[in-house]
């Protein structure tokens, strides 16, 4: 998201500098990247760390910065591995807020605004703030924070807010204690100067006790600063008339999709029928994402005339339960673990329908993805999913989807089963089709409602 949004400004026009970690495999994938000179040796608890700068610009107006300290970012996963929350997940990312901070004061064009997103950047906020405090002269960024899942705050013991090195009366109930814990997310909700969500219904969500995550009763004190703002999908590498992955295909010309799904029943095993509906699931198998609901109503769904691929990872319990499935049901179920993105493309492709049963969902993009490539997405009304899809029952000349709202496995197969009969009417379902094909969710809009929160922050508006 950040990536696509980073592009799309500078093609209109803005200057944008775009910060992140060097993880793993980023030099190997972009050669190209020049060393700055500029270097960075910051405070981190009772010590220091330092770390190098390098650049790349791919488009006019746009320079990314990588962070590039290996004993932090040089690692198999983001996050995690194996599941598993690195254990110095504080350091790294106390340490990048930093960096980020450090970087808005010294790069070469001192920005107006700092957008920042997720836990991982949610110190920057007050450490900007901060700054700003201290400045005698020259203009403060103002902050913008982006919420893409409130359920991920940064949790940490708070013998580990020293790393900050703050004075302890920021660690409070109107700061970044939460609990007894130190939030890195609440850092930035509490000090940023504007805040988004990733889609309208999840701003409003986040106010209430039930997906508040315990922070709904700061969100409802800057409710006037919250804004809910819809991703958007790069249709740079979302697009089935294009995408190196698959055999090509358009609205108007579906025969690269029929290719798809026989290309995709092959590759996994499936026998090949262009008359069994596939339907496809691909994510994280985690609670949000409702795989409880999809455990429970598998077996009832491939008692009837279907194939489902899913390609996720979860913990291994969850993954070997799917496993069990998959080879009681060879010649329905197929299941990939771990991450590809050429198979997620491939899947998005061939799939008929896609199932996304949420328990909450922010945003979501595989249904976005799914409707720009004639894949009929299958949703739990909540979050983004309810603001993207629409259900027949609420518009019928419109309709490209099918909801339900229950959180339950029963509403999840009579779903299913409403996609079943959807599929044996060929032109009600062409219609869906082209509905979802049809559908527009590029950045430019997206970026266009960033622009005028931005110059609200800035106090550029009318």
């Amino acid at each position: 998201m950040v990536g696509a949004l980073a592009k799309t400004l500078a093609r209109l026009g803005h200057e944008v500098s775009f910060v992140t970690p060097l993880y793993a495999g980023i030099h190997d994938r972009f050669p190209q990247l020049k060393l700055a000179d500029l270097r960075l040796e910051l405070p981190l608890g009772p010590g220091s760390v330092a770390g190098r700068l390098w650049t790349l610009n791919p488009l006019p107006n746009l320079t990314f910065y990588f962070v590039d300290v290996p004993a932090f970012f040089d690692r198999p996963g983001l996050y995690q591995n194996q599941g598993v929350d690195y254990n110095d997940n504080a350091e790294r990312f106390i340490f990048f807020s930093k960096a980020i901070a450090y970087l808005a004061e010294h790069l070469p064009s001192v920005p107006h605004l700092v957008h920042l997103n997720d836990w991982q950047t949610g110190f920057a906020a007050l450490f900007l703030r901060l700054r700003a405090k201290a400045a005698e002269q020259g203009r403060a960024p103002r902050i913008c924070m982006t919420i893409h899942n409130l359920a991920y705050q940064g949790l940490f013991p708070s013998g580990q807010y020293p790393l900050a090195n703050l004075p302890w009366n920021y660690f409070n109930f109107e700061g970044v204690e939460f609990h007894g814990r130190m939030s890195c997310l609440k850092a930035g909700i509490a000090f940023a100067d504007v805040l988004t969500t990733v889609s309208p219904r999840y701003s409003r969500e986040i106010l209430t006790e039930p997906l508040g995550c315990g922070l709904d009763g700061l969100l409802r004190a800057r409710e006037n600063s919250l804004f809910g703002i819809l991703n958007g999908v790069d249709y740079d590498e979302w697009n089935p008339m294009s995408d190196p992955c698959i055999e090509h295909y358009s609205v108007d010309q579906l025969k690269g999709k029929a290719t798809n799904k026989e290309l995709l029943q092959k590759g996994l095993g499936l026998p090949v029928d262009a008359a069994t509906p596939l339907f496809g699931s691909i994510g994280r198998l985690v609670d949000q994402k409702g795989v409880d609901l999809l455990l429970e109503a598998l077996p009832e769904m491939l008692a009837t005339k279907l194939q489902f691929v899913l390609l996720g990872n979860g913990t291994p319990d969850c993954e070997k339960t799917f496993q069990v499935l998959s080879e009681q049901f060879p010649s329905q179920f197929a299941m990939r673990t771990g991450f590809d993105e050429a198979l997620s493309h491939r899947i998005e492709a061939a799939a008929d329908f896609f199932v996304m049963p949420s328990r909450f969902e922010p945003c979501g993009l595989n249904q976005m993805y799914s409707l720009r490539y004639g894949t009929i997405p299958i949703v739990r009304a909540t979050g983004g999913l309810d603001d993207t899809v629409i259900d027949v029952r609420e518009d019928a000349g419109k309709a490209n989807g099918i909801k339900f709202h229950n959180y339950s496995a029963t509403a999840l197969v009579k779903a299913v089963r409403k996609a079943l009969v959807l599929y044996a009417e060929p032109e009600l379902f062409q219609q869906f089709r082209s509905n979802a094909m049809s559908a527009d969710f590029s950045w430019e809009r997206t970026a266009g409602e960033y622009v005028e929160v931005y110059k609200r922050v800035l106090g550029e508006s009318e």
